[in-house]
């Protein structure tokens, strides 16, 4: 039987006990509903760490880096926290070095707690769950928590928002010098290390730095990313590296609220994002229906803003389950003209212009809500024209709108309801329609109606 999250859970990763702290962020890597109770468990006891984000391109010698920091912050007397983001495997879905092979100096080390993640197809550098597994990190009491990226060049824009300071690591030799040159690589570091700086050609990728540090323009007391060099191998350099990172933290302490601040805004946009197509998918779209969706919009029959709203609508109005909303009473009429005028001069309300569709003219009457629609046969063939020898001007139908017209016609079709028409056809206004038989609605003839929205 799986464990459950509980107080002994919580009180044991607040004690920084290793296997608990690695159960927790194993539920969070899985997307446990437990997880989210862990989180609210511990976040009161949280924002106390300092994140530190290292990254830059493949073959920058992060890990190695990492290592050499780890061991300089532990001589300083600081624990350590470590997430490293690996390649996702294509055969297990974990992490490709699985709980990094190149740290294990730290394994004995009770003051350090090392975990690889997959990214799991998230891009950007991260797993989509990092910033939570930082959270069980901080929560423990690690006085600094690294966070290592996948190396992916200049799209790891991620870590900006969920580090408390972004270390950005070049190496020379390779090309990488060019990838100082892109805006976000330039824009997410505050600060530069050149590491493997005693190869050839660290001084050109530093100077490459800095020449385009020097086009940037700095406020009087606004922090400069400094240009660092290191030689992870050997540990030279490490130490100023450390140094910088603390001095970046007690130059720029006032704006840290506001940067955990933007983290948290972002994080929680996240979550919402997620979440709300979750419940689209389980509890608000039928199976089936976001393809039919899809194959509308490719052929161009709605666009993706009003397939998009028409969801957004379904799910605040409660989801499928929800009646759909009326949107006219149709009444049969022999003089639509007549009968619009009547209705402004009892009760003031303004008509459409009569439209002709079909074998019939429409015209809707607005009436502060569902609106009034005035059917008339403008030929002896029409259908209105026999519902009214039959049984006079007297109320037609009842319209009720959807989202998507299809789905709701297929849904209908498995609930065993006759539809009389067997695909959507065109009404007024251009909204397309179809109607159900009266003999699957209790005598009462019903329409449903899809409105198609305009492109925005």
């Amino acid at each position: 039987m799986e464990d459950r999250p509980s107080t002994s859970l919580t009180d044991r990763i607040l004690a920084r006990d290793p296997r608990a702290i690695a159960r927790a962020i194993s539920l969070i890597e899985d997307e446990s509903p437990d997880a989210a109770r862990v989180v609210g468990a511990i976040y009161a006891r949280t924002g106390r760490a300092y994140l530190v984000g290292i990254t830059g391109p493949p073959g920058a010698g992060k890990s190695t880096l990492v290592d050499r920091l780890t061991a300089e912050w532990r001589k300083r007397g600081s624990t350590v926290g470590i997430v490293c983001v690996d390649p996702t495997s294509p055969f297990s879905g974990g992490a490709i070095l699985g709980d990094r092979v190149r740290m294990q100096a730290h394994a004995e080390d009770a003051g350090v707690f090392i975990r690889s993640m997959a990214t799991r197809g998230h891009l950007g550098g991260l797993a989509q769950t990092t910033a939570e597994a930082a959270i069980v990190l901080d929560a423990a009491g690690f006085d600094v928590v690294i966070i290592e990226t996948v190396g992916v060049g200049q799209d790891e824009v991620d870590i900006v928002r969920t580090a408390d300071v972004s270390v950005v690591t070049m190496v020379p030799g390779t090309g990488d010098e060019m990838q100082a040159l892109k805006a976000g690589i330039m824009e997410i570091a505050d600060i530069f290390v050149v590491n493997k700086a005693d190869r050839e050609g660290a001084d050109r990728t530093a100077a490459s730095i800095e020449a385009m540090l020097s086009l940037e323009s700095f406020a009087e007391g606004q922090w400069r990313p400094p240009v660092l060099r290191t030689v992870a191998t050997t540990g030279s350099g490490v130490a100023e590296l450390v140094t910088a990172v603390e001095q970046f933290r007690t130059r720029t302490d006032a704006a840290v609220g506001q940067r955990r601040r933007n983290r948290a805004e972002w994080r929680l946009r996240e979550l919402l994002g997620r979440g709300f197509l979750q419940h689209l998918e389980r509890a608000v779209l039928e199976p089936g229906e976001l393809d039919r969706l899809l194959d509308r919009v490719t052929a161009r029959e709605i666009d993706p803003y009003a397939a998009a709203d028409g969801i957004v609508r379904r799910a605040l109005a409660g989801g499928a389950s929800v009646p759909a909303p009326l949107d006219h009473v149709g009444i049969a009429v022999r003089d639509a003209a007549g009968f619009a005028a009547l209705f402004a001069e009892l009760f003031g309300l303004p008509t459409d212009e009569p439209e002709v569709v079909g074998p019939h003219r429409l015209r809707f009457v607005a009436a502060g809500g569902p609106t009034l629609e005035l059917v008339e046969p403008v030929s002896d063939a029409a259908p209105v024209a026999k519902f009214l020898s039959q049984r006079g001007e007297a109320l037609h139908h009842l319209c009720f709108r959807v989202s998507d017209i299809e789905a709701t016609m297929a849904s209908l079709r498995e609930k065993g309801v006759r539809l009389i028409d067997e695909k959507p056809r065109k009404g007024a206004h251009g909204a397309r329609i179809a109607f159900i038989h009266p003999s699957s609605a209790g005598g009462l003839l019903i329409e449903i109606k899809e409105i198609k929205q305009p492109a925005r």
